[in-house]
């Protein structure tokens, strides 16, 4: 029994996705609930399990192809037996085909139409190469016509044949390589686009000493790791600075739609992560609840999993404000940009240690470039270079996080 791989619900919007990758070949076996095939959408990746045991008996899309919700991938002919007997099936029906063949050879004027005979005479068709669609064989006047339209179908069916042909006239056309944009990366072009189109996007720029956090960091980290089972890092000591920053200045936290300002008395903080296809943006729920243990758990499971293209749909939506870090590929400093319909997006960068003046003298301290971009039309400059201030206060002396002040 043929059993039907169709591609399931992907998600609130979204209709259609490209095969990435099958996993499995056409004839061999496969058990039930095994991921099967993988379907790339533009915003997560999804394997689709194989709805009973048995083998691939078809397979409908190749890798690359786009497909939407509800088409069939392929049939699993379903029961341990398939396996062996499934890519057997058709070879017997090949055994028929040096009789079928033998018939154009017998052709002869005798097994013709006479106007098929008078066509093919005018125009000088090779009757050898005709096939018989007729009774017996015969060959009819359409199998005539046939063979003398082929000859002008052939050039046209070859034409897209060559593969250098898309390329157009480049002139080292020999040495490139092209190929198709993923969803996820053609949606985040889409979104960029979006983002700088829709919104006035402004950057404002400090720069924070990290040598309290880095201290905390050095005093208390072994005590941590052991009572928490996970190290403590950077990011969360800037989810709770941004998550203060917001309460302070809720334009920020702010959302245009049509002519109303939508303030948001919730903080889902978006936390910009390396996937395996590109970048991925997990939205941490309701940050300004969760400890530093938890938002290090949290951080470090969805870095785990955008890695191994385990996050879901869900975790991907929504969220107020974004963190990127692109001091961990070594970033000194960037302009991020807003992730919509987010009013701000604050950016880290890498630590250096610099000259600096404290108290009339110069010493050497470890400073990190803090930018934030942000959406013009709501917020002014005085409120984003506030903002950037009280991360920069909070993350300088951290007490003023678990005292909230």
């Amino acid at each position: 029994m043929a059993v039907e791989l169709k591609v399931p619900p992907l998600g609130e919007s979204i209709t259609e996705a490209v095969v990435g990758k099958w996993n499995k070949k056409k004839g061999e076996a496969v058990s039930a609930d095994e991921p099967l095939v993988v379907l790339e959408t533009d915003k997560v990746t999804i394997d689709v399990p194989a709805p009973a045991a048995g083998s691939i008996a078809t397979i409908a899309f190749n890798e690359g192809d786009k497909v939407r919700v509800g088409d069939v991938l392929g049939t699993i002919e379903a029961g341990a037996g398939a396996t062996a007997t499934a890519p057997q099936t058709p070879a017997p029906a090949a055994a028929p085909a040096p009789a079928a063949a033998a018939a154009p050879a017998a052709s002869s004027d005798a097994r013709m139409t006479p106007t098929a005979r008078k066509i093919a005479e005018e125009n000088k068709v090779d009757v050898a190469q005709l096939k018989g669609s007729g009774t017996g064989g015969r060959i009819t006047k359409e199998d005539v016509l046939g063979q003398l339209n082929r000859p002008a179908e052939a050039p046209a069916q070859r034409a897209p044949a060559p593969a250098p042909a898309p390329s157009g006239p480049r002139a080292r056309a020999d040495r490139e390589e092209r190929v198709k944009m993923t969803p996820l990366r053609r949606r985040v072009a889409e979104r960029l686009i979006q983002a700088q189109s829709t919104a006035a996007i402004l950057t404002t720029f400090n720069e924070v000493d990290m040598g309290a956090v880095m201290d905390l960091r050095k005093q208390y980290n072994e005590k941590f790791q052991a009572k928490h089972g996970i190290k403590l890092g950077f990011m969360s000591f800037f989810v709770r600075a941004a998550v203060e920053a917001l309460k302070a200045f809720p334009q920020v936290n702010a959302e245009i739609d049509g002519d109303d300002v939508i303030f948001k008395h919730y903080y889902d903080i978006g936390v910009a992560v390396s996937g395996s296809r590109g970048l991925v943006v997990p939205v941490v729920r309701d940050a300004d609840t969760l400890s530093l243990a938890d938002l290090e758990k949290k951080i470090g499971d969805y870095g785990t999993r955008a890695r191994n293209d385990k996050l879901t749909l869900a975790e991907l939506q929504g969220g107020t404000f974004t963190i990127s870090n692109g001091g961990i590929f070594g970033s000194m400093l960037s302009t991020p940009i807003l992730n919509p319909p987010q009013t701000g997006i604050l950016g880290m960068h890498n630590i250096v240690e610099r000259p600096v003046a404290r108290n009339g003298q110069v010493v050497i301290r470890p400073i990190m470039y803090l930018a934030l971009s942000y959406d013009h039309r709501l917020i002014d400059g005085r409120e984003a270079v506030q903002f950037l201030v009280r991360v920069k206060e909070c993350i300088e002396d951290p007490t003023r996080l678990l005292l909230e002040i």
